[in-house]
């Protein structure tokens, strides 16, 4: 079988490397070995392989904004476009769900709803209910959220699959790739952290963050939602 390929557009919070990086809370959520998967930092100007070499990709989260047009990162969209041309089951997070609506013709950039940040309920729509990775999943799922720029307009032919109050584009598939505002590979822990270390431009914003902090729970759908990417792949 082909590997998997995470491009990986950014890193963590430096205080929370201890931990590990977006990579390896990806695999680990997966289930799938570290040792197997083909990790390109594109944000340090790696090059792409052809993406037909790869079973399917995942493009992680960054601290980079999508609205600065950073030649990687347009170097990666043009290279998304051509991934998905080739129909290469795609999951973007964050960044990458962004990315992935910028790349098909999307609109991103600063949410003129704020920030969001913390553990998050997401809602579900009628059309998730019939999609590979999200039937059978409840109504409302609750997921790790760290955004500040979000999609203001999906791409034409999109499918909008869920929503949050401050994100209406949150979830979405377009062919066979997929993008999701929030972080399925971060567990409680991490999402204290980021609450706590941007504690003081998070609270310049007017949030409450010992409030925030107070309702960070564990999110099982976010892993669930991985693993079924890669049971997915396992049976494509």
């Amino acid at each position: 079988m082909k590997p998997l390929l995470i491009v990986k557009t950014g890193t963590t919070l430096e205080s929370l490397l201890g931990l590990g990086d977006f990579e390896d809370w990806i695999c680990a959520g997966m289930g799938v070995g570290r040792a197997s998967v083909a990790v390109i930092e594109v944000f340090e100007g790696e090059s792409l392989p052809d993406p037909a070499r790869h079973s399917a990709i995942v493009v992680t989260g960054s601290p980079a904004m999508v609205s600065d047009r950073e030649p990687w990162s347009e170097r990666t969209a043009d290279w998304l476009r051509e991934a998905h041309g080739s129909q290469i089951p795609t999951l973007g997070i964050c960044y990458g769900h962004q990315l992935i609506a910028h790349a098909l013709g999307g609109s991103v950039g600063p949410n003129p709803r704020g920030r969001e940040v913390g553990t998050t309920p997401l809602t579900l729509e009628g059309a998730a209910h019939v999609d590979p990775l999200f039937a059978g999943l409840a109504d409302e799922l609750h997921v790790h959220m760290s955004h500040f720029e979000a999609v203001l307009r999906l791409p034409d032919g999109a499918r909008l699959l869920g929503t949050t109050e401050q994100d209406p584009n949150a979830v979405f598939s377009i062919g066979s790739s997929w993008g999701i505002q929030f972080h399925p590979e971060f567990d409680a822990e991490i999402m204290r952290g980021y609450l706590t270390n941007r504690r003081d431009e998070l609270e310049a914003e007017g949030i409450d963050t010992d409030r925030r902090l107070a309702a960070v729970a564990e999110c099982p759908d976010g892993p669930s939602l991985l693993r079924r990417f890669a049971q997915r792949l396992a049976q494509d």
